[in-house]
């Protein structure tokens, strides 16, 4: 099994449906500082396909997931802030 790091932020989406979860977890990471873990419970099947991509688009690390019957926890780090980045590169 595999163990997760301890979360800074916990985050309940358990019967909200696609977009809610995401919506929730954007702004959830957006008050959160960089390198902090959010663990976040949803049972939209969706959450699966959404979170991974939404952390992808967002610059955020998906950890993992865990499914305990109908609900399952996923870990996200928060990555650094995109408008940090973009004033680095100029």
């Amino acid at each position: 099994m595999t163990s997760y790091p301890k979360p800074d932020h916990m985050l309940d989406c358990e019967g909200l449906l696609c977009p809610l979860p995401v919506l929730r977890a954007g702004r959830m990471l957006r008050g959160m500082a960089e390198g902090q873990v959010l663990a976040l419970t949803a049972t939209d099947r969706m959450a699966a396909i959404d979170l991974p991509h939404f952390c992808n688009q967002a610059g955020h690390q998906f950890l993992g997931a865990q499914t305990s019957g109908t609900v399952t926890r996923y870990w996200l780090r928060r990555g650094p802030d995109r408008a940090e980045d973009e004033r680095a590169e100029d």
